[in-house]
């Protein structure tokens, strides 16, 4: 008799991340979907002003530039001759509108990195109630059928955690480092 390739558990498994999987997907695309106008277009500059076709383009451009007002193409004239002020204008509020566009995009990511941990530990406190819930389920049973549970450790995991003493707890250590 052939054993099968995926146990059901496995198979369960596989199922049950590619519902999560799916889900994640379909948050990010919601967000991604949902952005201001303003949102897109910081974020396709600043997505464009990190490729290496943006540096190419630099490296064209201004050296272009440099090499026509240098006088290197004897039939075109100089329109910003050495020491190239008008490149130094343009190339200062390009800069100034990256910085505030990769700025715009970083505040974006930011916010949505807080969302996704506000996400995480909702999670994760519910998982800690759950994993607390099974572990009193699991004490009561053990009692039950008269199994000794060895340790302090367990009764200590059995408590509900309060966030609001680890919040405290977590400041006070962090703040004496």
């Amino acid at each position: 008799m052939a054993r099968p390739l995926i146990s059901t558990e496995t198979a369960a498994t596989a199922k049950s991340s590619r519902r999560n999987i799916e889900a994640v997907a379909k948050l990010e695309e919601s967000y991604i979907q949902n952005r201001s106008f303003a949102d897109r277009v910081a974020d396709a500059i600043g997505s464009f002003s990190g490729s290496l076709r943006f540096v190419f383009l630099h490296i064209l451009v201004y050296g272009l530039w440099i090499v026509l007002n240098l006088r290197l193409v004897p039939f075109i004239p100089a329109f910003d001759p050495h020491p190239f002020l008008l490149l130094g204008l343009v190339v200062s509020i390009e800069a100034i509108f990256l910085s505030t566009f990769v700025l715009m995009k970083q505040n974006r990511m930011a916010r949505r990195a807080d969302q996704r941990a506000q996400l995480d530990l909702q999670i994760n406190l519910l998982a800690e109630r759950e994993m607390t819930l099974a572990l009193t389920m699991l004490q009561r049973i053990s009692t039950r059928l008269g199994v000794r549970v060895a340790g302090e450790e367990v009764q200590e995991l059995t408590e509900e955690t309060s966030l609001e003493t680890l919040a405290s707890e977590i400041k006070e250590k962090l703040s004496d480092e």
